[in-house]
C-alpha cells in the first residue's frame, strides 16, 4: 500500500508515520518527487482545502506517477488550524499565513493574545481541527475530521510539539500541548484523532478487499 502524503512539513510528516506505523504502508511526501506548485488553498473550511490539496497534488504528482511506476497511490491530504471563538473563529484556515506566511509562531502568539486582550470578558475558548481527504484516480474515496476542544493559555509555554501547541491549553492535562510528550499529544490531538480515522478505514479495506483492490 502506497500513500502520497500531500506535505513537506517535517514535523507533520512525523507525526503521520508514526500514527500509521503499524499499518503495512510506504509513506511517501512531496519531498519524494518533482517540486510542483503550491495550489491556491481558496476554500473556507478546512474540509474544502484538505479536498482540494488532496485532487491537486493526485493529479498533478500521484497520477503521473502511478503510470511511471505502474503502482497507483492514495493522495491523502490534510487541511488543519487553530480556531479561536473570541476572534470569530480566527485565524481557522488561515493559521500557516497567520499575520504574513513568513511570520514566527511567537510573532502569531504574541497578536492572538493581544487581541483577546481587547475583549476580557470573552471566553478563551479554542479548538483544533484536522480535515483529512483521500484521492485515488481522480475520485474523493474518504474524508475524516479531527477536533481537540480547550483554551488559549494566558502565556506560550512548552517546547514540545510545534505551530500553535505551546499557546494551546488542555484542561484534562492541566498542560498546553506544547508540554506534552508526543505520545500524550497524539492521544488526544486533532491530526491524531483523524489519522486513526484513517488508518482504521485502510484497514478495513485491505481485510475487506473492498473498493480499493487496486490497491490493497
Amino acid at each position: 500500500m502506497r500513500l502520497l502524503i500531500a506535505t513537506t512539513n517535517p514535523d507533520k510528516l512525523r507525526e503521520i508515520r508514526g500514527l500509521l506505523q503499524h499499518l503495512p504502508v510506504e509513506v511517501l511526501s512531496l519531498r519524494d518527487f518533482a517540486a510542483v506548485e503550491e495550489p491556491d488553498e481558496s476554500g473556507t473550511t478546512f474540509e474544502e482545502n484538505a479536498r482540494l490539496k488532496a485532487f491537486y497534488y493526485d493529479a498533478a504528482v500521484a497520477h503521473p506517477t502511478a503510470l511511471v511506476q505502474c503502482g497507483p497511490l492514495l493522495t491523502v491530504a490534510e487541511d488543519s488550524g487553530l480556531v479561536v471563538d473570541a476572534l470569530d473563529g480566527e485565524p481557522g484556515v488561515r493559521s500557516a499565513r497567520y499575520l504574513r506566511p513568513d511570520a514566527s509562531y511567537p510573532e502569531r502568539f504574541a497578536e492572538i493574545q493581544r487581541r483577546l486582550a481587547t475583549r476580557p470578558s470573552a471566553p478563551r475558548t479554542a479548538r483544533f481541527v484536522c480535515a483529512v481527504a483521500v484521492v485515488q484516480a481522480g475520485m474523493l474515496v474518504y474524508e475524516a475530521t479531527g477536533v481537540v476542544e480547550g483554551e488559549i493559555a494566558p502565556a506560550a509555554r512548552g517546547t514540545h510539539g510545534f505551530g500553535y501547541d505551546p499557546v494551546f491549553y488542555y484542561p484534562p492535562y492541566e498542560q498546553t500541548l506544547g508540554e506534552t510528550t508526543e505520545e500524550e499529544k497524539q492521544r488526544v490531538a486533532h491530526r491524531g484523532r483523524a489519522f486513526r480515522k484513517l488508518a482504521e478505514w485502510l484497514e478495513k479495506c485491505r481485510t475487506e478487499n473492498k473498493g480499493l483492490s487496486s490497491v490493497l
